[in-house]
């Protein structure tokens, strides 16, 4: 039978997706990318062609489709013939492809929570507002969707998963940790889509504290963290992200915070715009009569975030400080990752943001195909086993390391990163 994986999405996200699809296309099958912009999906196709990324013989084609229509993707997905599909659209777009796999039979992987275009930062649990309503029918029809399969949410919460399992008997607390020590070189710019980058910051910061629910404003709450390999320290805000909302529920753990680090520069021209109004997603009336959403007029001025890949310098981490206990024992470690801009150009063409978000979901599609996280259901990242998403990251691109009392060194013993049967990693 002929396989197929369809990529729906085409901005910088799909673009590593792609050419990491590409890379392992001997197992992936042939290779489609959708999206409303057919213009962008076939930038991609001619990156991906540029770059050799391509390992075997197998199609590469570009499709025209509106994500929001479920019959038509539905359709497309039958067309194609897509055994997997990629969302790595905008986050208004989950639980139409969600349904569209589940009238196809088609495994579903995500990046990130849907949104409702109409509102900004939900009550949590944000998940159980939309995709866990549709899991029961996931389960009936024996459809695997795998949720928050990127970096924050993704990656980390394998690292608490595998952290529950091997390293602590019980975890107190888990603090993610996310900073890009990078530069772009731009007067002011997002490193992916400004409006759903915008409206994270908007609203409430949710935290799971005490084993219950807390809101804050945004930039209310801060700390410092001292970063390795030279990265030094970083001030980091408390914020509201995805997978506070999974791993509060899926793990015992009494304090769940994420942290993003955010630089002066940038506070300061995100609390003009917000000031003005500009930040808004409700339309606002021009003097003509037309209506426009001040959100969307920014996001159409701001650089396309795929631009700035080839004059980014420096490096992003990411990972999680967990404290608990071992064998009677107090303990901390961080479990993280380190990815350079420069180097992710050199190798697809994009800025390390994207490559962190955009290898994840490609490591679980293989994981699927070889049968290993082919649940049949609707899972978050940390209810599905870690160690062979781990060991396929890090031949993938994407190496993981740990600090703890012991000192600093590669996370995953070097027997245990080795490749699934038939997986091919790019490194």
């Amino acid at each position: 039978m002929k396989k197929a994986v369809l990529i729906v999405g085409a901005g910088g996200v799909a673009h590593v997706v792609a050419h990491k699809c590409a890379q392992n296309n001997r197992v992936l099958g042939d290779i489609h990318i959708a999206s409303r912009r057919l213009a962008k999906c076939e930038q991609i196709m001619a990156s991906v062609r540029k770059q050799r990324s391509l390992q075997g013989p197998g199609a590469l084609l570009a499709h025209e489709i509106d994500a929001l229509d479920v019959p038509a993707l539905a359709g497309l997905i039958r067309r194609t013939g897509a055994s997997i599909v990629i969302n790595v659209g905008s986050a208004f777009l989950n639980q139409s492809v969600l349904q569209a796999c589940m009238e196809t039979g088609a495994a579903y992987i995500d990046t990130a929570i849907h949104e409702d275009p109409a509102k900004v930062c939900e009550a949590p649990p944000w998940y159980g507002n939309y995709e866990w309503k549709m899991a029961p029918d996931c389960a009936a029809r024996g459809v695997t969707a795998i949720l928050g399969a990127g970096f924050d949410p993704g990656v980390v919460n394998a690292y608490a998963a595998y952290a529950a399992r091997h390293l602590f008997d019980r975890i107190e607390a888990i603090d993610i940790l996310d900073i890009n020590a990078g530069s772009h070189g731009r007067y002011f710019a997002t490193n992916f889509d400004p409006e759903i980058n915008f409206r994270e910051f908007t609203g409430r910061v949710w935290s799971w504290q005490n084993r219950q629910w807390k809101a804050d404003s945004m930039f209310a709450v801060s700390r410092h963290y001292d970063f390795p390999a030279g990265l030094g320290e970083h001030k980091l805000y408390l914020t509201g992200h995805d997978e506070v909302h999974s791993l509060s529920k899926n793990l015992d753990v009494p304090d769940i915070r994420f942290w993003m680090g955010f630089g002066d520069h940038y506070i300061n021209v995100f609390t003009v715009l917000k000031n003005l109004g500009l930040l808004s997603e409700q339309p606002v009336r021009l003097a003509d009569g037309r209506e426009v959403v001040p959100l969307k007029v920014v996001k159409a001025v701001l650089p396309d975030p795929a631009s700035l890949a080839p004059t980014y310098q420096g490096r992003t981490c990411i990972g999680n400080v967990m404290r608990g206990e071992k064998d009677g024992q107090a303990r901390e470690v961080f479990i993280y990752n380190l990815c350079n801009h420069a180097e992710n150009f050199a190798e697809v063409g994009s800025q390390a943001i994207s490559y962190t978000a955009g290898v994840p979901p490609v490591a679980a599609a293989l994981l699927i195909a070889e049968g290993v996280w082919d649940v049949k259901k609707m899972v978050n990242v940390e209810e599905l086993p870690p160690e062979p998403f781990l060991a396929l990251l890090e031949r993938m691109g994407l190496p993981n390391r740990i600090r703890d009392a012991a000192g600093d060194r590669a996370l995953l013993p070097q027997a245990e990163v080795r490749p699934l049967r038939k997986v091919a990693g790019a490194r």
